[in-house]
């Protein structure tokens, strides 16, 4: 006993050398692997930047130059014969480049296409906007018979590409006699998305049922219920909807093309082609065009920075249950 006792007395005052462990050296080159990626994610995020931005820089850069110096130095990266002729006269400002040319821009058609865009969004958000809301409150919170049934024949919806749907709707509209009128545009649209309910229906399964038996028991009907407590508990949801809407609305060409061909209801994004397609110059009015554009697409821009974390935030929380 004795000498065992000494024996491991003497093992433990030695010192024996260890080898370096593996997970030693990983841990050493970690941090060098990190920054690595580190640094090649920033470099990919920097890459989509730039290719993001451009166009933007590009129709910037075309604007504020004018179109005879664009025609020596179309290559050029920086603004050619710096000026604020091109916004001016989208604006309504003046009438005619620097040396006196007239192009289809100057008929001060741009605020009537511009008023035109904005009515059609307006009207068109707020008809799908309430329309939606009513639907998905319908199949999230209301019970009655072969509601699950009706929802899954309402996503085939989501299947069918919005271009299938086009010469059908033009039919119909053509038939009602609505070509060239405001309700003409809105109306194929503003009373079905299947998008937009489903959108809303998901967050709506989300609420607790507890606040519909309050409802029930203060004597709220589900039309009182609707408007009192569920619309103002998604509210979050709806601006979002509102706000992608608009946007849509507001970017839409092809409809607009199908059904419009006169300018007191031609939107901007339609309004803009004419200009393109009816400049009376040899070359199109290309400083004009680019002012016209992003003058046109600046609101909306203005608008997804304001409300983009909402946007993101809103989806996220919606989800898929």
């Amino acid at each position: 006993m004795s000498q065992v006792s000494s024996s491991q007395r003497a093992a433990g005052r030695l010192r024996i050398p260890t080898q370096p462990s593996a997970g030693g050296r990983r841990a050493s080159t970690q941090p060098s692997r990190r920054s690595i990626g580190r640094i090649v994610a920033w470099v990919y995020v920097a890459i989509i930047l730039i290719v993001t931005i451009f166009p933007f820089y590009w129709i910037l850069r075309t604007g504020l130059s004018s179109n005879d110096a664009l025609s020596v130095k179309p290559q050029s990266l920086w603004p050619v014969g710096f000026t604020l002729n091109g916004f001016e006269r989208v604006l309504g400002l003046v009438h005619g480049n620097a040396t006196g040319t007239v192009s289809a821009l100057d008929t001060g058609d741009f605020l009537l296409y511009l008023r035109n865009s904005t009515l059609y969004a307006a009207l068109m958000t707020a008809f799908v906007v309430f329309f939606s809301t009513t639907a998905a409150y319908a199949f999230a919170r209301l019970h009655w018979r072969g509601r699950n049934l009706m929802f899954s024949l309402f996503l085939v919806a989501l299947m069918v590409p919005g271009i299938m749907t086009m010469l059908p709707n033009f039919v119909l509209i053509k038939d009602l006699g609505l070509l060239n009128t405001i309700p003409g545009l809105i109306l194929p649209g503003a009373l079905f998305s299947a998008f937009d309910v489903f959108f809303l229906r998901q967050f709506m399964l989300g609420l607790p049922n507890e606040i519909d038996d309050a409802a029930r028991i203060d004597g709220a009907g589900p039309i009182k219920a609707l408007f009192r407590v569920t619309i103002p508990m998604t509210a979050g949801p709806i601006t979002t909807l509102s706000i992608l809407t608009f946007i849509n609305t507001w970017n839409e060409y092809f409809w607009p093309l199908l059904v419009t061909n006169d300018k007191s209801t031609e939107p901007l994004t339609v309004g803009l082609a004419s200009f393109q397609q009816n400049a009376p110059t040899v070359a199109p009015d290309w400083s004009g065009l680019m002012a016209a554009t992003l003058v046109s697409a600046l609101p909306m821009l203005v608008v997804f920075v304001i409300f983009g974390r909402r946007i993101i935030n809103s989806i996220g929380f919606t989800g898929i249950r």
